[in-house]
């Protein structure tokens, strides 16, 4: 489903995204995503794609709400910073003022330092079994238990994640405001940013709307396991109880943007949202935190959003500032590919947006053509057709091979690695009503997905 796409560019990249992650899906045997894509803060695409519940074959919509999981931590953040603009806290305030019962250091912690996760805040509690299904998620009698032991490390040393650390977040609202996490939340931070498909957790989603299961990966099993998903988080919603489409999620962040003009938030809040605050040290990517947001990168690829996990559930959204486009793709399989896919869709979108749309002659090419190899896609933009691999999870990183058109059906490769074939000839090859029914890239001859099965079963099956 296509929304506002505003230029011939953009609609030509949207056109392709669905047919490579579907590739992608396919080949990865995934079960499952939904993808929204915000340009600016309007929504230019949504769509799903495979199977909601593999038990039952049901299809994957985009009205499916997902488990998005850590995303929750964003929404809580951004509550604490509006109440701290109504004056009602202040980042530096010790914890200790809001929620009683804290064991003396925690106590001392600033609120700041919780939401960037360096408050030394145990993760999960000492036993973590209600992220394994072995037990139920803390009550806040449990949560407060929990925090009013001493903590693993001091405040105001480094980024140490915890989902415990948020939930006393979701207690120092409750305190404040006289009201429950959820209903507060929802009549503050949800409705006002204008989110129809969105609840803090299950026990509100209506039943009327559609949930997608989460499944296991395969190996060990032998089979994915079909897994509920509709665990109620308690007193740990404001870290993880979120349940949401892929749309919702994509809104939330476009508008959480410093440049963004409507917001639940001044440009000033959501700006110390997105500061640096910790880096994480040993990880192999360059990542950071902040106040309830995730980000890396540079340049076009600076992002910042968050990630999410829960059983059966893998998500990530990223705001690109660069482009202004966010990512949304959410997974209903533990193995999911939502943090490449979000790079992926980014990396086809700056494709598209270097080489403009693709003339009526290039957009004749578009299509996937395979060999024993595996597929190839030709993508046209601008006055090139690319030949892609759709297995890659970075199809347009480096250097695809560009072609330039000679002729109706003639080509010659104009630009790719020294390893293949640059300057030598492309042509398609028709059939009698005018199908083409052979690619030659150089000397390599490609067919159709059934051609090249049978091929191959013809002589090897």
């Amino acid at each position: 489903m296509k929304k506002n796409a505003p230029v011939p560019w953009l609609q030509a990249a949207l056109d392709y995204i669905p047919a490579w992650l579907g590739f992608q899906l396919e080949r990865h045997q995934q079960v499952g995503c939904a993808v929204a894509i915000a340009q600016g803060q309007s929504i230019v695409a949504e769509f799903a794609l495979g199977s909601a519940d593999l038990r039952s074959g049901e299809a994957l919509t985009p009205r499916h709400r997902f488990r998005i999981a850590s995303h929750s931590k964003t929404f809580t953040a951004s509550g604490v910073m509006l109440l701290r603009e109504q004056g009602k806290l202040g980042l530096d305030d010790p914890i200790g003022r809001h929620v009683s019962g804290l064991h003396k250091t925690l106590a001392n912690a600033r609120v700041g330092e919780l939401l960037s996760h360096g408050a030394g805040v145990i993760r999960d509690g000492e036993d973590s079994g209600q992220f394994l299904d072995r037990r139920p998620f803390f009550s806040r009698a449990e949560l407060r238990a929990d925090l009013a032991k001493k903590q693993p490390l001091e405040p105001g040393l480094q980024l140490k994640y915890s989902n415990h650390g948020y939930g006393l977040l979701g207690l120092m609202i409750e305190e404040i405001t006289g009201t429950d996490y959820a209903t507060w939340i929802c009549r503050h931070v949800i409705a006002p940013a204008g989110l129809r498909e969105t609840v803090p957790d299950m026990p509100y989603l209506p039943k009327s709307a559609p949930l997608a299961k989460g499944h296991s990966t395969e190996f060990p099993f032998g089979r994915r396991l079909v897994v509920p998903g509709d665990n109620v988080c308690d007193a740990i919603a404001p870290a993880g109880g979120f349940v949401a489409t892929a749309s919702d999620v994509a809104r939330f962040f476009a508008q959480l943007a410093p440049e963004a003009k409507k917001s639940i938030l001044s440009a000033a809040s959501r700006r110390e949202m997105m500061h640096r605050r910790w880096r994480d040290k040993h990880s192999s990517q360059e990542s950071y935190y902040g106040y309830g947001t995730m980000s890396g990168g540079a340049g076009a690829k600076e992002w910042f959003g968050h990630t999410g996990g829960l059983q059966g559930f893998v998500s990530r959204t990223a705001r690109f500032p660069e482009s202004g486009f966010t990512v949304s793709v959410l997974c209903n399989a533990l193995d999911g590919w939502s943090w490449m896919w979000v790079d992926g869709i980014l990396g086809i979108l700056a494709a598209f947006r270097q080489h403009g749309a693709p003339g009526r002659q290039q957009a004749a090419w578009n299509g996937r053509w395979w060999s024993l190899w595996g597929a190839s896609d030709l993508v046209a933009m601008g006055k090139v057709v690319c030949q892609v691999a759709p297995a890659m999870a970075l199809p347009f990183d480096g250097a695809p091979t560009e072609i330039e058109l000679t002729g109706t059906d003639r080509g010659i490769i104009a630009r790719t690695s020294g390893y293949n074939s640059p300057g030598q000839p492309v042509r398609l090859v028709r059939d009698r009503k005018g199908h083409p029914v052979e690619l030659w890239v150089g000397g390599t001859k490609l067919l159709s997905r059934e051609a090249v099965v049978a091929e191959a079963m013809q002589r090897y099956g």
